[in-house]
């Protein structure tokens, strides 16, 4: 109970769940029929970490592990973990500064799969390390079925991390993504072959990965690097560069300090760079 009253104090001065929340009421006047979702993820709730809980728990909700269960589990998860909950915050912002269909911090809470199969993937990250490896593999199984994402749990994903639709999203197990980084749908971090051990790459942070993306085997792709849309990347990538084509190669350089912020993915950038040389 100590922990809970925490939270809800924590919730009553936290300026995004606020805004939030100031955001839910306008939406309730603006179009009622919509006010008992908006209610019941939002508006009935006392922390974004409570709504966030809530809110997963009945979109994976299933007869074998219903919402309740879920609900508890998350809720036990966040309320006692600071760092998932500053993460949770930094994941929203991100989605809202990068996102131009994104214009309230409430939407990725209520409607962006691709920021709820991420959160799904925190709950079960912080599973697999428990040892509860079979929660785990099915929180991954539901939000794949649910959300069509596929990452599995004991990947590592950093703060700050915004999945673009994310339809199609696949991440490998030894798989690692660094802070502040972009992916668009339909994007592959996987292996390259019946390989054990260190087998998925490693992502740097500020990186922006370009719809249909395929990044193979454990290689590196350095910080603030551009992958084109649709490449196949076998390779290691050099940080601040740009690489395109199948199989990817070096283009240039990554057209700008911050990638991931920026969104770029048109290479006029890089060809205006080559022809100005």
């Amino acid at each position: 109970m100590a922990q809970q009253a925490e939270v809800k104090s924590f919730g009553q001065v936290d300026p995004v769940w606020q805004k939030v929340r100031q955001e839910a009421e306008k939406a309730v006047e603006a179009d009622k029929v919509i006010a008992s979702l908006i209610y019941n993820a939002i508006l009935n709730h006392q922390s974004l970490e409570e709504a966030l809980s809530y809110h997963l728990a009945q979109s994976l909700d299933y007869s074998d592990v219903d919402a309740s269960v879920l609900n508890r589990t998350f809720s036990e998860i966040i309320n006692n973990d600071e760092a998932f909950r500053q993460t949770l915050r930094i994941d929203m912002a991100a989605v809202f500064e990068r996102d131009p269909a994104c214009n309230r911090l409430m939407e990725p809470l209520l409607y962006f799969k691709g920021f709820h199969a991420l959160q799904t993937h925190r709950f079960a990250h912080r599973l697999w390390h428990r040892g509860s490896k079979d929660f785990s593999y099915y929180l991954q199984s539901r939000s794949s079925k649910i959300f069509g994402v596929d990452i599995h749990p004991k990947a590592k994903i950093g703060s700050g991390i915004m999945f673009d639709h994310a339809s199609g999203l696949v991440i490998g197990e030894t798989a690692e993504v660094g802070d502040y980084t972009s992916i668009l749908h339909n994007v592959t971090l996987g292996g390259s072959g019946k390989e054990t051990g260190e087998r998925h790459p490693k992502i740097g942070s500020n990186v922006m990965i370009g719809a249909g993306a395929k990044i193979l085997g454990n290689i590196k792709v350095g910080n603030c690097a551009r992958i084109a849309a649709g490449s196949v990347v076998l390779a290691d990538v050099p940080k601040e560069t740009t690489v395109a084509g199948v199989p990817a190669k070096v283009i240039g350089s990554a057209g700008c300090n911050e990638p991931a912020r920026t969104m770029n993915q048109l290479l006029n950038v890089v060809a205006s760079e080559k022809n100005s040389d």
